[in-house]
């Protein structure tokens, strides 16, 4: 029977701990024996304590101490190193046959983009027959700008061609988007309120065509809406300004890019609601086909009868 794990991956501050602790959380409480592996040698703090840490075998502050890196320099020079040494990370998982495995990362773009150093990772990994499901995470905060929000496609997207993995992109952080989009508690009257039952009737239609609102606007970040870049750029007005001018034909390259690979889709991730934890990860099993080898097993707590 195979291996299974996720490889949690996104630019730095996109939440990829919380998603893992999550993920934890959930999976325990769904007698899912499950494990975190952590490969970020900068990072400090764990809501779970990693069964593998990458920090036994080299840090990133040992790394800039010694050879005078620079952050960026050391953490690519630390998963060199853990490349180099392959066999340390085969040992330290070689006794999880039938475990999940979720695998926490640096949060250095440069690592799934530009360098193949990920990908090498996700090569070694098949070898020990593991299926592995790469894990976007875009934090939601990305949409208030859209000139970001669309790097964080392009991103999400090149890491997808890059790794050649099962693949899923999670929208983060969904419980701070205004209006709790797909998660949404049910409307409740304000309490202590005195006015009359008809203009609370209006205040509540009010905020439902509110919310309506967010979630179309929200529809158009989960399933990328090319033109949300053209109308940020101004082409889409009569008269673009000489800034738009300039940079129209780069902003009709890349919308164009998008919209030819179709290929980068967001899930949205509220971790206070337990219906949208269980989709995401539902999710994941789905694109790496994990369960269809599981044998039942003995229960770990054998109930005793009198």
């Amino acid at each position: 029977m195979g291996r299974h794990c996720q490889l949690v991956m996104g630019p730095a501050g996109s939440g990829k701990s919380t998603y893992c602790a999550t993920m934890m959380t959930h999976c325990q409480a769904a007698g899912r024996k499950v494990h975190l592996v952590n490969l970020d040698p900068a990072a400090e703090h764990f809501e779970y304590e990693p069964t593998i840490d990458i920090r036994e075998l080299i840090t990133l502050e040992d790394v800039m101490e010694e050879l005078d890196y620079g952050p960026n320099g050391g953490l690519i020079y630390c998963l060199e190193f853990l490349l180099n040494n392959i066999e340390w990370l085969e040992e330290e998982i070689g006794s999880y046959d039938d475990d999940y495995l979720i695998i926490d990362c640096p949060g250095q773009i440069e690592l799934y983009t530009h360098f193949p150093i990920m990908r090498r990772l996700c090569e070694q990994l098949g070898r020990w027959n593991m299926a592995i499901c790469g894990v976007y995470c875009l934090e939601s905060q990305f949409i208030e700008d859209k000139s970001k929000y669309f790097s964080g496609v392009l991103s999400a997207m090149s890491a997808m061609v890059n790794l050649e993995i099962s693949h899923i992109n999670v929208m983060t952080k969904m419980d701070l988007v205004q209006g709790d989009y797909g998660n949404r508690a049910a409307d409740e009257d304000i309490e202590g309120e005195t006015e009359s039952e008809k203009k609370k009737r209006q205040r509540k239609k009010r905020a439902q065509m509110e919310r309506v609102m967010v979630e179309r606007e929200m529809d158009r970040y989960l399933e990328p809406d090319p033109l949300l870049i053209a109308e940020e750029a101004g082409a889409l007005e009569e008269k673009p300004s000489a800034w738009t001018l300039k940079f129209q034909a780069l902003n009709q390259a890349i919308v164009q890019l998008i919209d030819d690979y179709s290929m980068v889709s967001f899930i949205p991730l509220n971790i206070t609601d337990e219906e949208s934890v269980e989709y995401v990860l539902s999710s994941v099993d789905h694109a790496m086909q994990y369960g269809e080898d599981l044998e039942p097993k003995e229960p770990d707590d054998k109930v005793e009868y009198d």
